[in-house]
């Protein structure tokens, strides 16, 4: 069987960290998101992969290249817009003949939970398989009814708060028989112009072909959709790697619990590192730094002097000053943080974080969150981050600065002092 994987979308929600990567290279627990996913069905006992790509698609086909280093071999479907997963689907159909898994590219999965949904459509042959999953806000997620507890009887997307029929989102991994490639030339485009599996499968279930649930369960699977998502997928990744402690670790530095130390990584003396966390190849850390559970920190990163990272992601070749803190934030590629650098992660009323998510003010649910600052960011001394800020790529923020707002791509923002002088009396 070939597995198919959709990495064509833009990841207009995770913006600014997609305006320079796609979504699927995006790094947790030293891996892209896409990497992670590309492990767990290879482990289920796939080796051939095709890869639907349209958004920095060369990024892609850069990175996972024809999968040998990845044991897998890899081919690529070009998608020719931002067209949705029907269409996704129309455009895989000349390089299948059989049965096929389709996951999404920018979820974390199981292998257990790749398995299950083989096993199922394996043993009863149905015309589609998918996965459901029990979330808390089903009202976020394509809604999956169930009839006899296994079959798919409707599919609701994104049913308004307390109208959901079940708590059983879909999971977005599915198996399908190549029926389903005539059900997608029988969909309209929907109002935003894109065409979805969904209705797809809509289309099975009118015409009494018999489509599966699995349910797998919620610790099995996890999705990203916005930017604070990726805080909790960092975590998921870092509890179930494997840890191995390399590079150059200085008397008096301190690793507790899981660690992994890449090679030529230095930690100098007085380092103290909480795991799970991960450090990456050629990053310079300390001295008397601390580096708090659930971190990542790229490659050739350097964390000057008395510095605390918390629950972070900091990504390759950033610097951060020394003094600075940084705590529930995501800091991409190139950027460079001035001494005394903050980002503040919690509200002085105790309240949950509000972010704006493309164009609109979403409650994250998350009482700690702090900054998200694109690539090539430059902030100097003192510069303080208010929680739930992002700021776009190749920002500038001068020193003093209390960024309070976003910030857009390719601005430089400076504190306008009005300073008062006098002749000192000396009498």
């Amino acid at each position: 069987m070939k597995a198919v994987i959709l990495a064509a979308g833009e990841g207009v929600r995770l913006q600014p960290i997609t305006l320079t990567k796609p979504k699927h290279l995006i790094e947790i627990g030293g891996k892209p998101i896409l990497a992670h996913g590309l492990n767990a069905v290879k482990a289920s006992g796939i080796n051939e992969v095709l890869i639907v790509v349209h958004y920095m698609a060369d990024a892609i086909r850069d990175y996972f290249g024809d999968g040998e280093r990845f044991g897998l071999k890899i081919e690529y479907a070009e998608q020719k817009g931002v067209l949705g997963t029907g269409n996704a689907v129309s455009v895989v159909e000349p390089y299948v003949k059989d049965d096929f898994l389709l996951v999404y590219g920018d979820l974390l999965f199981t292998s257990e939970a790749v398995r299950k949904v083989l096993a199922t459509h394996n043993e009863e042959k149905p015309a589609a398989t998918m996965a459901v999953v029990s979330v808390e806000s089903p009202e976020n997620y394509g809604v999956v009814e169930l009839r006899e507890e296994k079959y798919v009887k409707r599919i609701v997307e994104k049913p308004n708060r307390g109208e959901a029929p079940t708590n059983l989102a879909n999971a977005g991994i599915y198996v399908f028989s190549t029926e389903i490639f005539d059900k997608v030339k029988e969909t309209s485009a929907s109002a935003r112009g894109e065409w979805e599996i969904t209705d797809a499968i809509s289309l099975l279930l009118t015409e009494k072909k018999p489509v599966l649930a699995v349910k797998i369960p919620s610790g099995e699977w996890f999705d990203i959709g916005r930017p604070w998502d990726l805080l909790e997928a960092n975590r998921w990744a870092l509890l179930r790697m494997k840890h191995e402690l390399h590079g150059q670790i200085e008397e008096g530095a301190h690793i507790i619990g899981p660690v992994t130390v890449a090679e030529n990584v230095r930690i100098r003396s007085g380092a103290y590192i909480e795991g799970p966390a991960f450090i990456d190849e050629g990053s310079d850390i300390g001295p008397n730094c601390y580096i708090r559970p659930f971190t990542s920190i790229g490659k050739k990163v350097r964390i000057g002097n008395a510095c605390e990272i918390k629950n972070s992601i900091i990504m390759d070749n950033t610097h951060i000053g020394h003094l600075s803190y940084v705590g529930d934030s995501v800091i991409c590629e190139n950027c460079n943080l001035g001494a005394g650098t903050v980002t503040a992660n919690y509200r002085l009323d105790a309240g949950t974080i509000k972010m704006l998510v493309k164009d609109k003010v979403v409650n994250t649910g998350r009482k700690k969150l702090g900054a998200i600052l694109g690539a090539d960011v430059k902030a100097g001394i003192n510069t303080l981050f208010m929680p739930g800020v992002k700021v776009g790529n190749n920002c500038w923020i001068g020193p003093n600065v209390v960024v309070y707002r976003d910030l857009p791509p390719n601005t430089i923002t400076l504190l306008k002092q009005n300073l008062e002088r006098r002749k000192l009396n000396t009498a």
